[in-house]
């Protein structure tokens, strides 16, 4: 059977990067990244720093699949662009510090024995277009993965793209942070009833071995939108398995 993520790739200790489309968004990977954790251990730590999403959103897509985040004391919601407006008239230095040091906070706080932290950052293409620069976004990008790999937490960050013949340069500095690359794009004959879009894993540049099978783009892996998430199948077939 197909599914994804697969079990090394939700629990790696670094930095995992996904990229999207307008027409083919991945919060339902988001999703399932943060519902894996969150029904592995109950002792889980994760942190979603959300710009665009709210909690309601989070709280009702999880519960879709019989997840109540509110009974998970190691789960925590960071409005972002909230944080952003409260501190409007503060430098976008000290302003995306701020960020950092919540996040630390949250890691170092409390017990995690089974040290299963997620930190999701979604997503980083937002606070581009908001105004913050390249340099500013890939010094909070360095500093948050080094306090992952420091607490060996999973951290992952979503970047819309634009043009994927034309990758903007805050995601060439993404690409060169991560272990690993997950591409959900749509496809290239357009949505059907059938497909919803498809999913490519690459390596990244930090990472000398996969720990867990690669999905290049000529094989890659397909996907349908469901109530309840994503059903995924083989290119070129039409078996779906969750």
């Amino acid at each position: 059977m197909q599914s994804f993520p697969p079990p090394d790739l939700a629990s790696h200790v670094g930095l995992l990067l996904i990229t999207d489309e307008l027409h083919a968004p991945a919060d339902f990977l988001i999703h399932k990244f943060l519902n894996l954790r969150l029904k592995d251990s109950k002792r889980s730590r994760c942190l979603i720093l959300s710009v665009s999403e709210d909690m309601e959103r989070i709280r009702s897509v999880a519960s879709k699949s019989s997840l109540n985040i509110s009974q998970h004391a190691g789960f925590k919601f960071i409005d972002v662009f909230a944080h952003l407006e409260s501190e409007s008239e503060s430098s976008a230095d000290s302003t995306l510090k701020r960020i950092f040091d919540l996040v630390s906070t949250e890691l170092r706080g409390g017990e995690n024995d089974d040290g299963k932290s997620l930190v999701i950052l979604d997503d980083i293409a937002t606070l581009e277009w908001l105004g913050y620069s390249v340099l500013e976004l890939s010094r909070l990008c360095r500093a948050l993965r080094a306090l992952c790999l420091k607490e060996s937490a999973t951290f992952l960050i979503r970047h819309h793209v634009l043009n994927r013949s034309e990758p903007d340069p805050l995601f060439r500095h993404l690409l060169q942070l991560c272990s690993y690359h997950i591409e959900v794009k749509p496809l290239s004959s357009g949505r059907s009833g059938a497909v919803s879009g498809e999913l490519c894993l690459h390596l990244g540049p930090v990472e000398s071995r996969p720990s867990c099978p690669l999905i290049t783009r000529s094989a890659a892996l397909q996907y349908r939108l469901t109530d309840n998430g994503a059903i995924f199948f083989n290119k070129g077939t039409s078996e779906g398995v969750l």
